[in-house]
């Protein structure tokens, strides 16, 4: 029986009477359980660990050719009883390493395929803001110009109303300047015939 590590948690030692603590062969026991049952796993670890720098070393060797063992020819008969824990197969090693790597690679391509269409995006929407922000430039140059023309106008409107009213302002001061002095005269001449 497989020692799990919830039979450590939950082991129950039977009190004895007359002495504290538990009976020592029946602890004495169980930790000889624990101590098979974990050399085993290092054991098993060992080989495990072996066999992956194995398969490594033999992928590296050539990593572009896929593993494709027959299986009919590789598959041995089946074995009377395997124990359990026992590695798998080389040739399911293998298989399991050359679909990590596929969905790996399928993973890799998905990314780069979802970065480059977010570049993508991200660059036609840039585009887009620039011409936007372009274009509406422009109309606002455009309309700012238009308005400068008609303050212009106007300003030349307002420049030339003024030359006409101080030009109308002079001619109606020199006009009353002239009455003035041809009343002025003609009183001192009235005066004088009056004297």
């Amino acid at each position: 029986m497989p020692l799990t590590p919830d039979d450590v948690v939950t082991k129950q030692f039977q009190h004895v009477r007359f002495k504290e603590g538990f009976d020592p062969d029946e602890v004495d026991d169980f930790l000889d359980e624990i101590v098979v049952e974990w050399r085993k796993a290092l054991a098993e670890n060992e080989e495990l660990k072996a066999r992956i720098a194995e398969l490594e070393s033999g992928a590296s060797a050539a990593p572009s050719a896929p593993v494709e063992a027959p299986v009919e020819e590789a598959a041995p008969a089946p074995a009377p009883a395997a124990p359990a824990g026992t590695p798998l197969p080389t040739v399911a090693s293998a298989g399991l390493l050359e679909l990590a790597q596929r969905l790996h690679d399928e993973h890799v391509a998905e990314g780069q395929a979802r970065h480059d269409q977010l570049i993508a995006e991200a660059q036609a929407q840039a585009a887009s803001i620039i011409s936007e922000a372009e274009t509406r430039g422009r109309d606002e140059i455009a309309r700012l110009e238009t308005k400068k023309a008609e303050l212009d106008a106007r300003i030349g409107e307002l420049r030339q109303f003024e030359r006409d009213y101080r030009s109308q302002l002079r001619g109606f001061i020199e006009g009353h300047l002239k009455d003035l002095d041809s009343s002025s005269t003609d009183s001192a001449s009235v005066a004088n015939i009056t004297n």
